[in-house]
Parts: structure tokens; sequence; C-alpha cells
């Protein structure tokens, strides 16, 4: 068990160190001496949980959805919303998932790597959760649930990009809040809008009443 468990962190410090280093270089310029000195491992070690630069790239990017976890919410369109600001939150300072978000989008990432794999992943769940709020008479009858899950994401991806570029995400949140504020109207029945929080602290907000329930 003592050995399992070491194993365990070792691989995870391995993916943190790798999610980092991905995030500051990109793909290419990674290597895995790099990713052995910011994880302070033996090359040992790194090529028992990760044989190649490969496998440790497509690790990486399979870590992304699970960061976008939040507690159930009665409105599911309220969930996909903390959802975005969750994931906006963690990425200010979360070297993972910093890591994993690059290389979905860096043109450099080898065509062995399957980077599309956290786009279908977040459409499912996304997808899974706006039935749900259908179901539950929060959209629109014009919506269609796939369609507007894949503009959301692209939307999202887009806007992170975007605040990356132009203030390594500081004003990533407040980019979020106006994206809801053009999409919720062509999204959530009328009655439902005033309802709906996405001011631009909702992320650390949620992720403040996680770590609360986690600590208890």
């Amino acid at each position: 068990m003592a050995k399992q468990e070491r194993a365990i962190r070792t691989r995870r410090a391995i993916l943190e160190a790798a999610g980092a280093v991905f995030d500051e270089h990109g793909y290419t310029s990674t290597t895995i001496a790099m990713v052995l000195e910011r994880a302070e491992v033996t090359k040992g070690a790194l090529y028992f949980h990760f044989p190649s630069k490969e496998s440790l790239a497509q690790a990486v990017l399979d870590e992304q959805v699970p960061f976008g976890s939040v507690p159930p919410q009665p409105c599911k369109l309220q969930e996909i919303v903390d959802m975005t600001f969750v994931v906006g939150q963690r990425l200010l300072g979360n070297a993972l998932l910093r890591g994993s978000v690059r290389l979905a989008v860096d043109q450099e990432t080898p065509s062995g790597i399957d980077h599309g794999e956290p786009f279908r992943q977040w459409a499912q769940r996304l997808n899974s959760l706006l039935e749900m709020a259908r179901e539950r008479g929060e959209l629109l009858p014009t919506v269609r649930p796939r369609e507007t899950v894949e503009l959301l994401v692209g939307s999202f991806t887009g806007i992170q990009l975007m605040s990356r570029a132009l203030s390594d995400r500081a004003d990533l949140a407040d980019r979020l809040s106006v994206m809801w504020a053009h999409m919720l109207p062509s999204i959530a029945v009328p009655g439902l809008l005033p309802r709906l929080d996405t001011r631009a602290d909702r992320g650390a907000r949620v992720l403040a009443r996680l770590e609360e329930r986690a600590a208890s």
C-alpha cells in the first residue's frame, strides 16, 4: 500500500511538472530532461509511468476535463456557467491545467497525440447537462444542445487564448462574464436570466466553497 501511494504521488508530481513545462515552452521545445528537473524524479521513475514524451503529453491532456468539476446545481445552466468560471479561475495558477490547455491548441503537437480529445470530452459533458436543462424547462425551444455546446467550447477556447495573450489571463473572468451576458439570452428562458449568476468572481466563490467542503 505504501509503495502504491508513493507511485501515485510520483506520477502526479511528474504530471504537474510536465504541465508547467509544456505551458511554458510548448510541445516541441519541451524535453524529458526539463520535466525531470522540474519534477525532481529519476529518469527511471518517469519512464515507469510514461514510456515516451508523447504518452506524457497525452496524459497531461487527459487531465483537463476533471478540473471543471463543480457542485451540482438545481439549475443546470448555472452548473454549466460555474464550470466555465471554475476552469477560468484554476487557469490562473494550476500548471497542469495550463499545460493541458496549451497542448490542446498547440499546432506543433504531433498527430500521434489526440489533442482533440479534451474538446470531445467537454462537449459530451456539457451536452449531457444541457439536455438535462432542456428537460427542466430552462432552455428556449429553439436551442439545439449539440450545436450550442460546440459554440460554447469554441468561444471559451478563443476567449482564454485572447486573455492569455493580452493579460496572462488576469482578465479572463471579466471576459467570461461578458461572454455569458451575450450568450445566455439566446439560450435560457427569459424568466431564468435574472437568477443566473455570471458575475466575474463566480469562479472564486465556487472554488472557495469547494475548499471549505474539502476541509470539513
